[in-house]
Formats: C-alpha cells, sequence, structure tokens
C-alpha cells in the first residue's frame, strides 16, 4: 500500500502540495493527471526518494523493488538486447558473481557457492531472458537486426525506448512510467497497453493520451489545487464524475451565497437596534462561523476554430504510379513505397497507418512537397493550399525569438493588435506574446505551431503526430477545431481518440504500398496482433525469415485479414485460440454495442408512440427524433451484419 499523510511540498516559491493525503492499494494501475507544472513528475521524483516532502510522509512497503524509465540513454557500444536486459539489475549481479566465482583458482571452494547462484539464476529466468529481452523490443518496434545493432546507433526517441524496456525488464513491485507513448507509434502503444494491463504490480502512469489511460487504469489521481484526489475507474469515468462534482459544488455554493446575503440582510437591519441586537449578534457570529465553500473550478478551457478554408480545387492532387523515398546527393535511390495510384477529394479525412519506418510520414512529406516522388508522376490542383505539421516541426521554431515574431513573418502586413489578438486566442496573453520562446515548454510551442498553420487558411491539413508534447487540454481543443474543419485532413497519429473522432477513413502503409484499410481502430489492433502472431509462427517454421520485420503486410480489406489463416501448419490448439481470442473479441464489443443501440432505440420508440409528439408545436422535436431513431437502427443493421460475419469467420476457424 502506498500511502501519504499531510504531505506538503514547495519548489522554489512555489507550493506544490499542501496538506494532502492519498492511498493507493497494491496492484492498483493508476492514472496520474493534473496541469502542467501541477506536480505530477515531482511527485513521481518523491516515490523514487529523490526528493522528499518539506512536511508530512510518503510511505510504501521498502522491499518493494520500483521501476521507472532513465532520461538519459549513453551512446553505449552494447547491443540494445543486451542493454535492454541490463533491467534486470539483480540477474545482472548475479552473473557478474558466477563470472568471478568460476573464475577462482580454488574451484573446489568455489562450489558451493556456484550451486547457489545457479539456483538463484533459475529463480530469476536466467534461462528465458534473452527471448524475453526480445519479445520486449519486438513488441516495441525493433527488428531482429536492430537488436543486435549497439545503442549508440540509435536516434533519441528509440533511446527512449530502449529505457523503455529497461523499465518493463526489470522485475518490479512499483513501476512509474511518464509519458511512455511519446516516442511511440500506434502498433508500438497497442502493444504497450496488452502488456500493461498483465503487469501485476502497482502502476502509475502519466499520460496524456486519454484513450491509453482509459485501456489501461483503473484508478485516476487528479492534482488539481495543491492536492491528491482519488477517483475510481478510467479517464472517461474521472471526467464523468468530475463533471457532477462542479455541478453539485456549484449548486451548494448558490445555496450558501443566499444564506449568507439573507444573514448580511437581517444584521444590516437590526444591529443598530437594542431590541434586536442579540439576535443580531449571533447572527454576526453565526456568519464568520460558516466556511466558505470554495468554487469547484473545472480545468480551464482552451479551444480555437480553424478559420474557413480557401477554395479548393477538386481533386486536390493525384499520384500516378508514384514511387516516393529519398534521394541522396549522389543520386542513388531509396525507394520506401511505390506503384502509389491514390487521389485525394475536397473533403475526405483520412487518418494514415502502418508500423513505425513504413513510410507513412515520407508519403506525407511527398504531399507536403518537403520530398520528390522518385519515380511516376504527382500532379498538384491549382489553388491547393497546404497547412504542414511536421513531426519535427518544433525544431523549425526560432528559440530566440517571440510568438508575435513567428506570425509577423508570413502576415507581415497585418495589424499588430490583429496579430495579438490571434495569439491571445491560442493562450499566449499579455508579455508571453512578445517573449523569446525558448523557455517556453513543448506544449506551448506546439500551440504556437499550430497557430501559425491556423492563421494561413488552409484547405489541406496533413498533421504528423501534432499531439506530442500537447496536454489533455489542448489536444481536446485540437480534436474538436479538427472535427469542425472544413477542408481535408490527412492525419498521422498515436492518438486514437483523435483519429476515431476526427477521421472518417483508413490508408495503411505497409510492405512498401499503399492500400484502404477497411476498418475501424479495433479492427486494426486485432489485425495486428494477428498478424505478428503469423510472423512469429513464420520465423519459427523458416528461421531464415526471423530478421524481417514485424507486421510486414498490409491487407487489402480487414474482412480479408480477418478471414484468412496465417499460412503455417499444421495448426495447434494454442494456435487456434490465439486465432480466435481477436474475433471473440471483436464479437463481445459488436454485443455491448448492439445492446446499448438497442436500448436507445427502445426509448426512441416510445417517444414515437407518444400522441403529443406529433402535434404542430412539436413539429421540430419530431424530426429530430425521427432522425435519431433512422440513425440508430442503421447502425444497429450494420453492426449485426459485422456480427454475422465475424460469427462464420470463428466457425470457420473451429472446422
Amino acid at each position: 500500500m502506498i500511502r501519504l499523510q499531510q504531505l506538503s511540498l514547495m519548489r522554489g516559491t512555489k507550493p506544490l502540495f499542501e496538506n494532502t493525503d492519498l492511498t493507493l492499494n497494491p496492484g492498483d494501475k493508476i492514472g496520474l493527471i493534473g496541469a502542467n507544472g501541477a506536480g505530477k513528475s515531482t511527485l513521481f521524483g518523491m516515490l523514487r526518494d529523490e526528493l522528499h516532502p518539506d512536511q508530512g510522509s510518503i510511505d510504501f512497503p521498502r522491499n518493494w523493488r520500483v521501476a521507472y524509465v532513465a532520461q538519459e540513454t549513453p551512446a553505449l557500444e552494447r547491443p540494445a538486447v543486451e542493454y535492454a536486459i541490463d533491467g534486470d539489475t539483480t540477474l545482472r549481479k548475479l552473473e557478474k558473481e558466477l563470472a568471478e566465482v568460476e573464475a577462482m583458482a580454488d574451484q573446489e571452494a568455489a562450489g558451493h557457492r556456484m550451486g547457489e547462484l545457479y539456483g538463484l539464476l533459475a529463480d530469476a529466468d536466467a534461462y528465458t531472458v534473452r527471448s524475453r529481452g526480445e519479445q520486449l523490443l519486438a513488441g516495441l518496434g525493433f527488428s531482429q537486426d536492430q537488436m543486435m545493432q549497439p545503442v549508440s546507433s540509435f536516434s533519441g526517441g528509440w533511446r527512449m525506448r530502449l529505457n523503455l524496456a529497461q523499465a518493463l525488464m526489470c522485475p518490479s513491485d512499483l513501476l512509474l512510467l511518464d509519458e511512455p507513448t511519446n516516442h511511440l507509434d500506434l502498433d508500438a502503444i497497442i502493444w504497450l497497453e496488452d502488456w500493461l494491463k498483465r503487469y501485476a504490480g502497482t502502476l502509475i502512469v502519466i499520460s496524456h493520451d486519454r484513450d491509453f489511460l482509459d485501456g489501461v487504469v483503473n484508478v485516476i489521481v487528479h492534482i488539481d489545487e495543491r492536492k491528491l484526489k482519488r477517483y475510481s475507474g478510467n479517464y472517461s469515468s474521472f471526467e464523468r464524475q468530475r463533471a457532477a462534482q462542479i455541478v453539485l459544488a456549484q449548486g451548494m455554493l448558490e445555496k450558501q451565497q443566499r444564506k449568507q446575503a439573507h444573514l448580511q440582510s437581517y444584521i444590516d437591519r437590526f444591529k443598530a437596534q437594542a431590541t434586536k441586537a442579540r439576535q443580531a449578534q449571533s447572527r454576526i457570529k453565526a456568519l464568520a462561523r460558516m466556511e466558505e465553500i470554495a468554487p469547484l473550478r473545472a480545468a480551464a478551457e482552451f479551444s480555437f476554430d480553424f478559420r474557413e478554408p480557401l477554395r479548393a480545387p477538386n481533386p486536390l492532387l493525384t499520384l500516378d504510379d508514384v514511387a516516393i523515398g529519398y534521394r541522396s546527393e549522389e543520386g542513388n535511390e531509396k525507394q520506401i513505397a511505390s506503384a502509389i495510384n491514390f487521389s485525394l477529394q475536397t473533403g475526405q479525412r483520412i487518418g494514415l497507418l502502418g508500423v513505425n519506418g513504413a513510410g507513412k510520414s515520407t508519403f506525407i512529406k511527398t504531399i507536403a512537397g518537403e520530398l520528390q516522388a522518385l519515380h511516376g508522376d504527382a500532379n498538384f490542383g491549382k489553388g491547393l493550399a497546404i497547412g504542414y505539421f511536421a513531426q519535427h516541426q518544433l525544431e523549425m521554431l526560432r528559440d530566440d525569438e517571440s510568438p508575435l515574431w513567428h506570425l509577423v513573418r508570413i502576415a507581415p502586413t497585418v495589424r499588430e493588435q490583429e496579430l495579438r489578438n490571434f495569439l491571445g486566442s491560442f493562450n499566449f496573453p499579455g508579455t508571453m506574446v512578445t517573449s523569446p520562446i525558448g523557455p517556453f515548454s513543448g506544449g506551448e510551442k506546439a500551440r504556437l505551431a499550430l497557430a501559425l498553420i491556423v492563421w494561413q487558411r488552409p484547405n489541406l491539413l496533413l498533421l504528423d503526430e501534432p499531439t506530442n508534447h500537447l496536454d489533455l487540454e489542448t489536444r481536446e481543443a485540437l480534436t474538436d477545431a479538427l472535427a469542425q474543419f472544413e477542408g481535408t485532413l490527412m492525419l498521422v497519429s498515436h492518438d486514437r481518440h483523435l483519429l476515431r473522432a476526427t477521421t472518417d477513413q483508413f490508408l495503411i502503409v505497409a510492405d512498401g504500398a499503399l492500400t484502404e484499410f477497411d476498418g475501424d481502430l479495433d479492427d486494426y489492433k486485432d489485425w495486428l496482433f494477428k498478424t505478428k502472431l503469423a510472423a512469429k509462427m513464420e520465423a519459427l517454421a523458416n528461421p531464415a525469415s526471423a530478421t524481417a520485420p514485424i507486421a510486414a503486410t498490409a491487407p487489402v480489406t480487414t474482412k480479408t485479414a480477418k478471414a484468412t489463416a496465417p499460412s503455417v501448419k499444421p495448426v495447434t490448439p494454442a494456435q487456434a485460440t490465439a486465432q480466435r481470442k481477436p474475433i471473440e473479441a471483436r464479437i463481445k464489443r459488436l454485443e455491448e454495442q448492439m445492446s446499448r443501440l438497442t436500448e436507445q432505440k427502445s426509448v426512441l420508440d416510445a417517444r414515437l408512440a407518444d400522441a403529443t409528439l406529433y402535434e404542430p408545436s412539436q413539429k421540430t422535436e419530431l424530426k429530430s427524433i425521427q432522425e435519431e431513431h433512422a440513425s440508430c437502427c442503421k447502425s444497429l443493421e450494420t453492426l449485426e451484419a459485422e456480427w454475422l460475419e465475424q460469427q462464420e469467420a470463428l466457425e470457420q476457424l473451429a472446422a
């Protein structure tokens, strides 16, 4: 059990926690949330015993093993898989001692200790550690070749994946993860989510990814007003509970204010009258004793809108037999994908899927004009105005210049006050608008980059991981703005909530090709696990293929992917079970959705049976309910058709 009692902590002159209490149970999976600067990482520092409270205490069993992700990665020549295994420090100490004992001259004297060490190594699963390390790295997106490459050969984002692998490799009772999804693509996030669900210890994770929190945690701890408040359930449950608390607190506040006004009115009228003096004094004391109810405030909402896009050609662009990739100064080509035939129509809202390195960013860069097509014809419509947010967009900003300077550079003829007002709508108020952005947080810089794109009124938005560095509130604001954007959108993101809310079709880049993915993100998750299973089975049957990246083949449609069993035969009972699981999980989700829609339809049926609804004054209400009823019936029909397909696929596996 983790227990914080009357905890207080100052950072400089800023109080982060004041007399706060919190109890967390063993095995809880906790999402730690709060505004930037609220103290989330500071709390992690106290749990790691690197910081100590000014007052109060923070206690948990001293024998607990604590694992966390290191923030620095030395440029070692050590292979990646060995670096990941180094996370199991106990195992490494046993291995080191065994090597020292085996090197002793007096082997007879060393024999007893050697036997003990072999037993301890067996208890530490030393004989499976390499395969476990490789499985972790494969899940995080490393190929077999990459696992043998030195740590020094990887970029910063990949080194952070190695540090995450170390933390997961470490046997632990308490696992602390600070924004673990920041350097991961969607495929690795889905794998990590599944891994954490099976983690047996206590997990505390800081994350701005609401879908990730919903999938992993069963407790939310919210840092607000220097207090730690525990909520049972996932992030969506927290939002509902928090909203109800705000409504309740507002009602209590208004009730108290009415009572205070009544007491004050009595005091003002009668405190000067001798006959009423005693009663007036008692009411003055009652007013003084009344504990002031502070209004419970929701997080300050941040919102913005994309300006009306410029008129767009249709189609916006066409690619005919295009090959994408990179060309060196010497003229050498590295093709990422080829034979791309694609037409982008006005109003399309596309999410781009694919494993890391498959070519999503290369495809976006080619459309944005950052890269030239290696072969084929790329034709861009006249009047096409592109707003492009690159994965490393923040590096293009000038740290020594202000938000206003950046906006003036693209709008030199616009009045300064108009530019200030615009930047103010993106939460750059007062002197912040003229201050150098060097000290700004990553989230503030990302907000500025978005503001610069919004100002230019693009009719095509190309966004490559736009939510990196953004907190939950800003992500929600971006989601709302994109949902209302009237132009055309193509999005690469590991934020599933953003993808679900803003796109209505998916393309997948895989195996050197661009194809349509006929399904939703749940289908994509099922496909990923099935494809990885097939790849592992193929590797077992054909060791020569073990160095190939996992999930290399894209389905034309998810129905094809679901209906096709892995090619390796014979299929063992365990393999058959693994193939059934994603289908059974999908069936369960479909049944839950159908149940909710059936209940909704029953309510609408009852409304439509009410005779008063057909009175002339109810014409608008009737139309609204009829439209909702039709939509509900259509959704039910779609779900029922897919349910039948899934049942058929399950029956085929059982045959």
